[in-house]
C-alpha cells in the first residue's frame, strides 16, 4: 500500500440522525419504525421517552440549517428515515417526506454546507419488520428499492452517501442483545442480520450511480484487559470489526469468525456470489469512535449493556476504565488515531470520522451559556488524535463532531446529551442555545490547523 505523501484536506462537520432530532412521526404519510414500537413497550427506554417530539426538526429545519451556517462547518451529516419516504417499506412512496429531505439539502447548499446523506440510521419501517427485519434477505432486496428512490430525487444535489450507520449496532444490539430496536435477545441471529446488512450495502451501490458510497461501522480497538484475555479479545474483534472488514476488502469471513458463528457458513444464509458483491463495495469508510473495548476473561454474565452483543464468545466480561463520560464510555483518544492508522492499513480506503463526541452532565443555560468545557476538553483532545494520525499516513477526509443538537439518545432516552447546542425540553418551543462547545468548534473551523477546513469531503 502507498502512503500518501500529501495529506488530503480535512472536511469539518457535524452530523445527526433522522429519528433523533427529527420528531413528526405520525405526520405527512410517515408509517412506523421499529424504534416506535420499541419505545412503546414499558422499560426499554430510560425514562419512557421516545422520538415522538424529538428535538421538532422536522418543522425547524429552518432553524437547525441556520445552526450549521453559524458553525461554518464544511459538511453536515444527515440520515433519511425510510419510513417517512416508503412507509410500508417498499412499494408506495410518500413525496412529502422527499419534499422534506428536498428542503434541507437546497437549503444546505444555499449554506455553502455540503449535504452527506445517510440512508439506514436504524429507524427500520416496523412493516419489514413483521416480516422478518433484518434477518430475511427480502429486507436487503427492499433496502435497494429504497435507495433508488432517494436517489433519484436527491442524487443530482448529493455525492457523498452512506448505505448503512453502524450495522454492528443494528445486527448485534437489536437482534442479538436486544437492547436496541427491535429488542430481539437471539444471539446468533445477529450473525445473520449483519450478513444481509451488508448485502443490503453493497446491491443498494448499484442504485446509487456517479455517487462517492461508503458505509459507516463503530469500528473499535480491541484491547485485552489481561494476556489471559487475549483470545477471548480476538473473538470480540472477529465480531465488532471483522465480520464487516473481511467481507468488505477480502470478500471473506475468516476462520476464527467462522468457528464463533457457524451460521455464517449456512449456504442457505451465504449463497452464491454473496461475498463477491459485498467485496470491494465501499469507495469510503466512515468510523464512528467514542471509546475503546477492553475484554476480559470472566464468568461471562457481566452487567456491561453490550454483554450479550457477542454471541459466540465465552467466558467475556467487559472492563470500562476512568476517565468515562456522562454516559460511562471511557475516554481515550489514543484509541481513534491507532485505529485510524490500522484500518487505513488495512483497507487503502478513504477514511471520515463520521462520528466523535461526548455525553457531559451539562450545566444548565446561564446567561444565554452552558460551559461544557469537558466536551471541549474531549473533541480537542481526540482532533489532535486525528491529526496524528493523518501525520502517520492515515488517507483521513473529514471529521464529524456527534451531535448537532441535544437529542433521543436511543435506550438512553434525553438522560444523555451529546449535542453543541442545548434543546430546553420544558420549553414549548425547545429553545436552541448553543454551548461553549458549539463556540469553540467554530472557531477551529475558522481558524484551522494546516489541512483542516476545506469543502469537497471525497476530492481527491
Amino acid at each position: 500500500m502507498t502512503t500518501p505523501t500529501t495529506p488530503s484536506p480535512l472536511s469539518l462537520g457535524v452530523a445527526t440522525a433522522s429519528y433523533q432530532i427529527e420528531g413528526a412521526v405520525v405526520e405527512d404519510g410517515r408509517g412506523p419504525s421499529i424504534w416506535d414500537t420499541f419505545t412503546a413497550e414499558p422499560g426499554r427506554v430510560v425514562g419512557g421517552d421516545d422520538g415522538a417530539e424529538a428535538c421538532d426538526s422536522y418543522h425547524r429545519v429552518e432553524d437547525d440549517i441556520a445552526l450549521i451556517r453559524g458553525l461554518g462547518v464544511d459538511a453536515y451529516r444527515f440520515s433519511l428515515a425510510w419510513p417517512r419516504i416508503l412507509p410500508e417499506g417498499r412499494g408506495r412512496v410518500e413525496t412529502r417526506g422527499l419534499d422534506y429531505y428536498e428542503r434541507l439539502v437546497d437549503g444546505l447548499l444555499e449554506a455553502g454546507v455540503e449535504p452527506v446523506a445517510t440512508l439506514y440510521h436504524w429507524d427500520l419501517p416496523q412493516a419489514l419488520e413483521d416480516e422478518g427485519g433484518w434477518l430475511a434477505r427480502s429486507t436487503a432486496e427492499a433496502f435497494v428499492e429504497y435507495a433508488g428512490v432517494v436517489h433519484q430525487r436527491l442524487g443530482d444535489r448529493v455525492t457523498s452517501w452512506a448505505t448503512h450507520n453502524e450495522p454492528w449496532c443494528a445486527a448485534y444490539l437489536g437482534y442479538a442483545a436486544g437492547v436496541h430496536a427491535p429488542g430481539r435477545r437471539e444471539g446468533a441471529a445477529g450473525h445473520r442480520a449483519a450478513h444481509h446488512l451488508l448485502l443490503g450495502h453493497a446491491w443498494a451501490r448499484e442504485a446509487l450511480p456517479g455517487a462517492h458510497v461508503g458505509i459507516v461501522l463503530n469500528l473499535a480497538p480491541v484491547w485485552p484487559e489481561t494476556p489471559e484475555a487475549a483470545d477471548v479479545a480476538d473473538g470480540v474483534d472477529a465480531i465488532r470489526n471483522r465480520v464487516w472488514l473481511g467481507p468488505l476488502v477480502d470478500g471473506a469471513y475468516d476462520e476464527r469468525l467462522l468457528a464463533i458463528a457457524p451460521v455464517l457458513s449456512d449456504p442457505e444464509l451465504v449463497r452464491p456470489g454473496d461475498l463477491d458483491a459485498i467485496k470491494g463495495s465501499a469507495d469510503w469508510l466512515g468510523i464512528n469512535y467514542y471509546t475503546p473495548i477492553r475484554p476480559a476473561l470472566g464468568t461471562g454474565e457481566g452487567e456491561h449493556p453490550e454483554q450479550g452483543a457477542y454471541p459466540g464468545v465465552e467466558r467475556l466480561d467487559l472492563v470500562v476504565r476512568e476517565p468515562r463520560t456522562d454516559i460511562g464510555w471511557e475516554v481515550e483518544p489514543r484509541g481513534l488515531e491507532e485505529l485510524l492508522v490500522e484500518t487505513h492499513r488495512r483497507t487503502g480506503l478513504p477514511l471520515v470520522i463520521t462520528e466523535n463526541g461526548a455525553a457531559c452532565a451539562d450545566a444548565e443555560v446561564v446567561d444565554g451559556r452552558v460551559e461544557d468545557t469537558d466536551r471541549i476538553d474531549y473533541l480537542r483532545g481526540h482532533l489532535a488524535a486525528v491529526d496524528r494520525a493523518r501525520e502517520a499516513g492515515a488517507d483521513v477526509r473529514g471529521y464529524f463532531v456527534w451531535t448537532l443538537l441535544d437529542n433521543f439518545e436511543w435506550a438512553e432516552g434525553y438522560a444523555k446529551k451529546f449535542g453543541l447546542v442545548h434543546v430546553d425540553r420544558s420549553s414549548p418551543s425547545l429553545t436552541r442555545t448553543p454551548k461553549a462547545s458549539y463556540h469553540w468548534f467554530a472557531e477551529q473551523v475558522a481558524a484551522p490547523a494546516q489541512g483542516r477546513g476545506a469543502a469537497g469531503l471525497l476530492t481527491p
